[in-house]
């Protein structure tokens, strides 16, 4: 990668998980107004269903955290929590149309996989009795495998679960006791083989820019990695944000990798799962081509919400359970309390615990189309788009800050391709995704946010 480019262009940007981001949430959003949204939910699209649960607990905490986690507390508080889950879903779930379908159920945090199998497999089948699914629904567990033996893998694997996100982080033991990371408990080559056996799907989870990597160990970790075969692997960018997670200020005392170090970290491991026959999907995972993500791709029907890339066929509007879980529909935003004490509480009294929530307008909403589209699949055709919105392309373009000196300037930097028709994202212009994303966006005009660099 050109040195320029980088120097130019690693600004902090939105990751653009949602749209818009999740800093934009406002407080106040109540009980009733929440309800009202669930409802209207029901005759807005896609029509069909895709469940969240947060589990904030871990064993003990990452520095590079910067998920909504929390130490792991009493017996008490966690069978509590539980019983909130289950009754938080009751309450939701009773204001859904019971015609609609399951497409997807992600558990997510924290680290799900402190929960017993029992407690995981019950909280499925408590929605799997409520609702039908869609053919080969996605339901998927976020694991931590540095806790996890043999026979506790052998009782997850009963609780209807068909993905598995192992979250490895790296190979170097050095690296994982510098950010206070567990390794796996079990072989990874002997546990991706036995979680294939299961009939599973197995995602591996790496984070780059951490103490102690280097290029060249990231190499070693990429290229074992990729012998192992997982189905999917993904590489993610470490964002450093010491001011949303102030955990993270004791890895600036162990030394973090310069961003052309990360970079060459990046490229190294792109170019080894490229020629280990994987595809590069969005902005950091990569696949095979048998996948069901690189399909979209190719079809331009990737999509992403907050629980990662998805297809359109596993799409659903998102309906959050547990702290600060983020519910997903069609107009609207709104998250769970932070407090897991408020919220065992405020379930407990019969009260939906959303604290925060954002309503789009329907500029947004175009807004919020358009760049899932860029970002998922590196390239805007205004026609298709404006026959898929029934609304005229001048009229799409309005809603968001397209800007022709702006785009000129990213085709003369060799990031973009463009005409009045399309934009398309250049191979070397894909780990910008978010800066070309963020020129289209009206609320970059004028924020005072903070954002990550992109790399």
């Amino acid at each position: 990668m050109k040195q320029e480019l980088l120097d130019k262009y690693n600004v902090p940007v939105p990751r653009y998980t949602s749209y818009p981001p999740a800093n934009y949430f406002q407080e106040g959003f109540c009980n009733k107004e929440y309800t009202k949204i669930i409802r209207e939910s029901n005759h807005q699209k896609p029509a069909e269903l895709s469940f969240y649960f947060h589990i904030p607990f871990c064993r003990r905490l990452c520095h590079y955290c910067g998920c909504n986690s929390y130490p792991v507390s009493t017996q008490d508080i966690i069978d509590r929590y539980v019983s909130a889950l289950h009754k938080e879903v009751e309450m939701v779930t009773s204001m859904l149309d019971p015609q609609r379908k399951i497409a997807q159920i992600h558990y997510g945090g924290g680290t799900p996989t402190i929960f017993p199998a029992s407690d995981l497999k019950a909280l499925n089948e408590r929605l799997l009795h409520k609702f039908r699914t869609i053919e080969n629904p996605e339901i998927a567990l976020e694991c931590h495998p540095g806790w996890l033996s043999e026979k506790d893998w052998n009782e997850i694997s009963e609780a209807g679960f068909n993905r598995f996100s192992l979250g490895i982080q790296d190979f170097n033991r050095k690296v994982l006791e510098s950010v206070n990371r567990q390794y796996s408990l079990m072989n990874e080559e002997e546990l991706v083989k036995m979680l294939h056996g299961f009939g599973a799907r197995v995602n591996m989870d790496f984070l780059y820019g951490l103490p102690h990597q280097t290029e060249k160990s990231f190499t070693e970790t990429i290229i074992r990695a990729a012998a192992i075969k997982p189905d999917r692997l993904v590489t993610f960018s470490y964002a450093h944000v010491p001011w949303a997670f102030p955990r993270q200020q004791v890895l600036e005392k162990a030394g973090l990798p310069l961003s052309d170090e990360k970079s060459k970290m990046y490229e190294s491991a792109r170019h080894i799962l490229c020629k280990a026959g994987y595809e590069p999907i969005g902005l950091d995972h990569f696949v095979r081509k048998d996948d069901e993500l690189y399909t979209a791709l190719q079809n331009g029907k990737l999509h992403r919400n907050f629980q990662g890339y998805c297809t359109r066929r596993t799409t659903g509007q998102v309906y959050a359970f547990g702290v600060t879980g983020i519910s997903q529909l069609c107009t609207a935003y709104t998250q769970n309390t932070k407090d897991i004490m408020e919220y065992i509480e405020k379930i407990e009294a019969g009260i939906l615990p959303v604290a925060k929530g954002y309503t789009l307008t329907v500029e947004e909403q175009v807004t919020r189309e358009v760049i899932e589209i860029l970002m998922c699949n590196y390239r805007i055709d205004w026609q298709e788009l404006s026959e898929h919105l029934s609304m005229p392309v001048d009229t799409i373009k309005q809603a968001t800050a397209y800007n022709e000196a702006k785009l000129s300037e990213f085709a003369n930097d060799g990031i973009i391709e463009y005409d009045a028709n399309h934009i398309e994202i250049t191979p070397e212009g894909t780990l910008f995704v978010r800066n070309i994303a963020a020129s289209l966006d009206k609320l970059m005009l004028k924020t005072n946010k903070s954002f990550s660099k992109p790399v």
